[in-house]
Parts: structure tokens; C-alpha cells; sequence
């Protein structure tokens, strides 16, 4: 794209920016995860919680919405006191795990 002798010294090479690319995803994936991580033990500990949760989620099924919609997720963060990524996390894990049926 530019010429080698217009380029700064400094700039990493070509070969190297993938690695770095997949380094900074899977630091910004990681920390994702471990945020999630005592939120998801609090289900797995509170199996009530979940089947709450997926009884809301069939609810809004019944009414025509999805329970990875955004005004689902944004009523599971408020009703939970989460952030709306975490509300995200939270429906993924408890439909994959505890209500497969609902969309």
C-alpha cells in the first residue's frame, strides 16, 4: 500500500498484526468470560432463578417475541440489576441450558 521508505520505522511488521489481533480478541474475550462467570455459578446455584427465567422467556414467546430480542434483554438487565451484556450472557446460558425450546 505505501511504500517501505514512507513507512515509520516503528510500525510493525505485516506478519506480526494477526498475532497481535488474535491476542487482543481472546484478552477482550477472556475478561468477558470471567465477568460472566459468578453470574453463571448464581444459576447454576439457583435453579429457581432459572426456571423463573424461562417461564418469562416463554412469555414473550407466547406474545410474539424473542428472548435474545433487544427489549428482552434490556427487561432481564433491569429485572436482574445486570448489565445489558450481561443480561445477554445470562439468556444464552439459561435457554441453552434450561429452556432449549424458547427462541
Amino acid at each position: 500500500m505505501f511504500p517501505q521508505r514512507l513507512l515509520p520505522k516503528y510500525l510493525l511488521p505485516k506478519r506480526l498484526l494477526p498475532k497481535l489481533a488474535g491476542l487482543v480478541l481472546a484478552l477482550g474475550l477472556n475478561a468477558a468470560f470471567a465477568g460472566a462467570s459468578p453470574l453463571l455459578e448464581s444459576v447454576k446455584q439457583n435453579k429457581q432463578l432459572a426456571q423463573q427465567l424461562c417461564g418469562d422467556f416463554r412469555k414473550l414467546n407466547a406474545g410474539g417475541q424473542k428472548a435474545h430480542g433487544p427489549a428482552a434483554v434490556r427487561s432481564t438487565a433491569s429485572s436482574q440489576g445486570l448489565s445489558t451484556l450481561d443480561a445477554e450472557i445470562l439468556t444464552t446460558y439459561v435457554v441453552g441450558m434450561y429452556c432449549p425450546d424458547v427462541r
